[in-house]
């Protein structure tokens, strides 16, 4: 097993409040496997995502990689086998800095040689002609944003992908076009993709389980063919399901 979770809580404190973002919520995802994360504003899903990589103080629980507990705080060897694609490109990408810049920090970061020659595989890799490179990310449309953030997530060479609404802020056909990438690159590099969506046309498309949330806690485990042949079980996975197909016919 490549990533395991168990009993996982965060919790943050917010103007006097608590707030359990996250209760006692356990998951296991194989290696080479797309895992998702589906539920409504709020479920804890991208919090989830938060925690593994850091960003979110964990309250209770653990998080093992490759059977080993992630180190606190998260080291160079994380993020060698670990790296998050963000909901928003324009809002992950400095605005300032050329995407050559961009893609090169990582390599700079890791001492790691042949910068030029990454560099312009990455690009291509993703789709982007070479000539990006010294352009600014207000320079590129929404898509080609998201996908030099997708490039720059892959310069370390990661085992593991966590993908965060990766095509929400982008209009469908691009969404569309920027899903096909990231199945393919998974094909191509044996990737493991642990994904959230609010979207579950979007995890039907790329995943092969998933995991249903509401208000931080686990509802329900479908596969791939559960959720394609509408057998859930709880009534809240079924509304959901419900409301994304009515999404979809309006669509």
């Amino acid at each position: 097993m490549l990533i395991e979770i168990e009993n996982l809580s965060v919790t943050f404190h917010a103007q006097g409040r608590v707030v359990r973002a996250v209760q006692d919520v356990s998951l296991s995802v194989n290696a080479r496997e797309s895992f998702g994360l589906v539920g409504e504003s709020g479920s804890g899903k991208s919090t989830i995502l938060r925690a593994i990589c850091g960003l979110a103080p964990i309250s209770g629980g653990s998080i093992r990689i490759n059977g080993k507990p992630i180190a606190t705080p998260r080291g160079k060897a994380f993020s060698r086998q670990v790296q998050m694609v963000f909901q928003d490109p324009y809002a992950s990408l400095h605005p300032r800095h050329t995407i050559d810049r961009t893609l090169s920090e990582p390599l700079a970061i890791h001492g790691l040689p042949g910068t030029d020659q990454r560099i312009s595989q990455a690009l291509t890799d993703v789709g982007l002609p070479t000539a990006f490179r010294f352009r600014y990310p207000h320079q590129l449309s929404g898509g080609q944003r998201q996908r030099v953030a997708i490039a720059r997530a892959l310069m370390l060479e990661p085992e593991i992908l966590l993908l965060d609404e990766p095509t929400s802020a982008l209009d469908a056909s691009v969404q569309a076009e920027t899903l096909n990438l990231l199945s393919r690159l998974r094909a191509e590099r044996g990737l493991t993709f642990l994904m959230v969506s609010h979207d579950l046309a979007v995890i039907d498309h790329m995943c092969d389980r998933v995991l249903v949330m509401q208000h931080g806690r686990a509802v329900e485990e479908l596969t791939r063919e559960a959720l394609a042949s509408a057998q859930m079980k709880t009534d809240y996975a079924r509304a959901l399901f419900a409301a994304s197909a009515d999404r979809m016919l309006q669509g």
